[in-house]
């Protein structure tokens, strides 16, 4: 069979028009291969980096507890060693105070016999005189026999030795007791030096404690005094965690060491405070690291505030209370869909939004890292996510800045 030139022409504009389509659709096929290597490849190495960090933020977390729980020993070991410096001092005072008295008994003893040598020897002398005959009177001596001479004689030197004897005791005795205060005086200075080496520990014990609050409460653009002193009212008449040492009954002016031990105890009362205020604080993470990624931060999108951040994950992703509060909200509201509301302390406000179930009811107490809810996307979004807003005063704030600064702690 013969084909007419049209019928090949056509035949062969197909074959051509077949063959272009079978080499752009290999292209195309190639170019989707590579295009989805390289970002199935961008995807790992991005998992494996924020795996890593993942990693990194758990050790620091870990060595922030083993800090915490180290400074909470030295913490106990310290005031073991406070308890038991009071008990050394009450009794080295006691005893002090027993040896000054024996001290002063001692002396009141030797000056007595002192003066009963004294009486002795002066009577001694004048029965001498008497028996000489040297009496001043103009009279005549009084003739002594001999023998009562020698019996007057022995029993003054009877009295001499035993007055001597006496004397010689209390000397001992004397010498004793400042061998004594010399030892005590030394044990003090050797306690005094334990003592500072033991407070120092202390204080910088203290110091680096506290310093991680500070920043933390720092970074969220709070006043660290009106919180503590908030803080503070809500034990009025309970006492507070921690309390002075007793100063003293007797009108004395507290010791060097007493102050010391009080200014501790009052910087543990500050940290005590801080992480009192630290759970009525949202610093905790509403949603477990690992388990989202955020997509939209807070600020003005498209000419209007987005008052909150977003962390997207999975539907169903546990949703956490980032502080002790009050739910004041748990149902649907417009452009939130379900919503969440808890309201804390220093007037602060947490929200979560967009959630696929509510696991609280309005006027239920919450606790820092209680389940509350699962993430949705109910409401207007655009896809599974929290939307989560801090507000002060009912005044939207940054969530990040507490989020950050809560890392330092928790």
């Amino acid at each position: 069979m013969i084909l007419t030139p049209t019928v090949q022409l056509v035949a062969w504009v197909v074959s051509a028009a077949f063959v272009a389509w079978a080499i752009i659709a290999t292209a195309v096929l190639l170019m989707d291969s590579v295009s989805s290597g390289s970002v199935r490849e961008q995807s790992q190495r991005e998992q494996r980096l924020y795996e890593e960090r993942l990693r990194t933020l758990a050790d620091q977390r870990d060595a922030r507890a083993a800090e915490a729980v180290a400074a909470q020993e030295r913490f106990n070991l310290a005031l073991a060693q406070i308890s038991e410096m009071q008990s050394e001092l009450l009794a080295s005072e006691e005893h002090r105070r027993e040896l000054e008295t024996g001290i002063n008994v001692i002396q009141s003893t030797l000056r007595r016999t002192m003066n009963e040598r004294d009486d002795a020897r002066g009577s001694l002398e004048a029965m001498l005189a008497e028996a000489r005959g040297e009496d001043g009177s103009g009279q005549a001596p009084v003739m002594v026999s001999g023998e009562d001479m020698s019996q007057t004689v022995a029993v003054l030197t009877a009295a001499l030795e035993a007055t001597a004897t006496e004397r010689d005791a209390a000397l001992a005795e004397a010498a004793e007791a400042k061998t004594a205060t010399d030892d005590l005086i030394y044990e003090a200075r050797l306690r005094d030096e334990r003592n500072n080496q033991i407070f120092s520990q202390l204080e910088e014990a203290v110091t680096v404690s506290l310093e991680p609050l500070d920043k933390m409460f720092s970074a969220a653009g709070m006043s660290t005094d009106n919180i503590l002193a908030q803080v503070r009212r809500g034990y009025s008449g309970q006492g507070g965690p921690l309390m002075p040492m007793i100063l003293s009954t007797k009108g004395e002016e507290p010791s060097e060491d007493m102050e010391r031990a009080n200014q501790i105890l009052n910087e543990l009362d500050r940290m005590n405070m801080y992480r009192i205020a630290a759970e009525k604080l949202p610093f905790y993470m509403p949603v477990r690291p690992g388990t989202f990624r955020y997509t939209s931060g807070f600020g003005t999108r498209w000419g209007r505030l987005h008052a909150g951040t977003d962390m997207a994950g999975p539907v169903g992703t546990p949703i956490y209370a980032t502080a002790d509060g009050v739910v004041t909200h748990a149902d649907w509201q417009s452009g939130y869909g379900r919503l969440i509301k808890v309201q804390h302390e220093f007037g602060l406000e947490t929200r979560y939004a967009h959630l696929s179930r509510i696991r609280v009811k309005k006027g239920q107490r919450v606790s820092r890292g209680d389940l509350i809810g699962d993430m949705g996307n109910s409401g207007r979004s655009t896809g599974p996510h929290l939307h989560y807003e801090v507000r002060v005063g009912g005044k939207a704030v940054n969530p990040m800045t507490y989020i950050k600064a809560g890392r330092d702690v928790f």
